[in-house]
Formats: C-alpha cells, structure tokens, sequence
C-alpha cells in the first residue's frame, strides 16, 4: 500500500484509493483500516525505510479480469530486537473462507525469509476469533502469552518458526 493509498483511504476517497492501487477497493476497506491507517502513517513519518514491513493489499484478480481488493495483509513493523515479525491480515467479509488470508500469509513468510533471513514469526489474536485461531494453527503457531490491545482488547500472544516441514 503506497502513501497516497493509504491517504486516500483515509479521507473515504474509494475511487482514488483504487486508481492508485489499480484495482477496485470499497468502503469495507477504508472502514476496517482507519485505525491503521493512521497509525502507519505515523510510523513511516517517523521512519520511511520501514515502508517494506508494512501493509500491503490483497488483490484478487476475478475471470473477467476485474481487479478487486479483498483484504489486507502485513507486518506491525520491521523485525524486533530478537529478530522477529508480528503478522496482521484481515479479508472482506464478502471473501472470507476461501484461503486468500493462509496464501497471504504464506507468500509474506516467504517473502520475509527468502529476502531478508526472518525466521520467526508472531500473531496476536483475540481468544473469540475462531477463523483466525484456525488459521494460525495450520502455520503451526503457539501460544506465548496474552496482551491487553488499546484497540482490540485482550489478545493471546502466538510465535511460529519458518520455513515449516512438508506437512504444515
């Protein structure tokens, strides 16, 4: 997600929010990502070269060629201190249960280990999101710990290592 995106969303601006990403986004998106819009967008204030850690969208590309957004996906920042990466997705309504948030997550991972040697990963779920407490255990995360989320509430702590063997 460039800047401008980002900015777009952020003022509801749905139509150049899609001519900038050149695929079609709705309000489902602005709506879900304002809070991390503007907390980004902050950090990249602060620091730009992080710009790579951060959000990226889920484009779906349907059988007409049509380029939708589906979803959103990315890391809280760059790598820790010990090394590590904290992951965050969420998938429209409209789209979810049809693996687009496990193959996002799995071409993040690779992406994160092939161009810069991250092996170790984190997710932080609220104990009542069933679909993505399944979905972290298919990556074979588990728990650490729990945190109080200013936004979100409470949130158990999950760490996974990759790559993954063959059976994950």
């Amino acid at each position: 997600m460039s800047v401008p995106f980002m900015k777009a969303l952020l003022v509801d601006d749905i139509d150049g929010a899609s001519r900038e990403i050149g695929a079609r986004a709705n309000q489902w998106l602005a709506d879900e990502l304002r809070n991390f819009v503007v907390y980004r967008m902050g950090q990249l204030v602060r620091d730009p070269s992080i710009r790579e850690w951060l959000g990226r969208a889920m484009v779906l590309t349907d059988d007409a060629g049509e380029r939708l957004v589906v979803g959103s996906i990315g890391f809280h920042g760059p790598p820790d201190e010990e090394g590590k990466l904290e992951v965050g997705y969420s998938v429209d309504p409209a789209f979810r249960r049809r693996g687009y948030a496990i193959e996002c997550v799995r071409a993040m991972f690779d992406w994160a280990h092939r161009e810069h040697g991250v092996t170790e990963f984190i997710a932080s779920v609220s104990p009542d999101n069933r679909p993505s407490l399944n979905l972290i255990a298919q990556f074979g995360f588990h728990k650490v710990g729990e945190q109080m989320d200013e936004i979100d509430g409470l949130e158990y702590i999950f760490e996974t290592s990759w790559p993954q063997s063959a059976s994950v």
